[in-house]
């Protein structure tokens, strides 16, 4: 049962060209949107703060700050609508999951940068 299970997910899982990120991570994703016959993609820029599934499920959230408001979006990483994601910084953090980043504001929300 496995070996088909695995079989499908190889032929029809759509298999993501994205950079190795993860929580802490500040990424942009680039969207596609479909607006009547017309599409664009649209950037969102912000900082993971999960990585949650695995396999064909498998899904970030990703949240930025916009006009002093906390604004999470959830992306599954095998999206045909991801155009493309980014990765423009790499982020020092202790946890898989960043929930706490919800109650603050300001500096006090910043992550520190990995030195290179």
């Amino acid at each position: 049962m496995s070996n088909l299970i695995q079989f499908v997910q190889e032929q029809f899982g759509a298999k993501a060209n994205h950079p190795k990120f993860k929580a802490g991570d500040t990424v942009t994703v680039h969207y596609k949107i479909k607006e009547g016959e017309k599409e664009r993609v649209q950037q969102y820029q912000g900082v993971v703060i999960q990585r949650k599934g695995a396999g064909l499920t498998e899904s970030f959230t990703v949240r930025k700050m916009s006009n002093g408001i906390g604004v999470e979006r959830l992306f599954p990483v095998n999206s045909p609508f991801i155009d493309k994601v980014e990765l423009n910084k790499v982020g020092v953090v202790r946890r898989a999951r960043l929930f706490y980043l919800r109650g603050l504001t300001g500096k006090a929300a910043r992550i520190a940068e990995k030195k290179q």
